[in-house]
């Protein structure tokens, strides 16, 4: 299925997002699993970190979610993380409204 416009918007800005660590872009590292607008205005993106454990998941979780509010017709962003130790508790935490 196609991209809408607004998730091939979001997609570019958060994948353009520079890890600290490596200096690599978060689509460069493919740590963007998916964006996807669920209704209109509303976009869900789900990401992988670098590792179970990585440090900073909840910084980029953020990043990623501030990053895709700043394209004109995002209302609500979800940002989902996988395959972390503390996904549950990140995924709560930057989704409450």
């Amino acid at each position: 299925m196609a991209m809408t416009a607004l998730e091939g918007k979001v997609s570019e800005k958060v994948k353009a997002l520079i890890d600290p660590e490596t200096g690599l872009s978060f689509g460069d590292m493919e740590l963007i699993q998916s964006v996807k607008e669920t209704e209109s205005g509303v976009v869900q993106i789900d990401f992988l970190p670098t590792s179970p454990f990585c440090p900073i998941a909840f910084k980029f979780a953020e990043d990623i979610k501030a990053t895709a509010k700043e394209v004109v017709g995002v209302k609500k962003v979800l940002v989902y993380v996988h395959n972390h130790a503390m996904e549950d508790q990140i995924n709560k935490t930057i989704n409450r409204e």
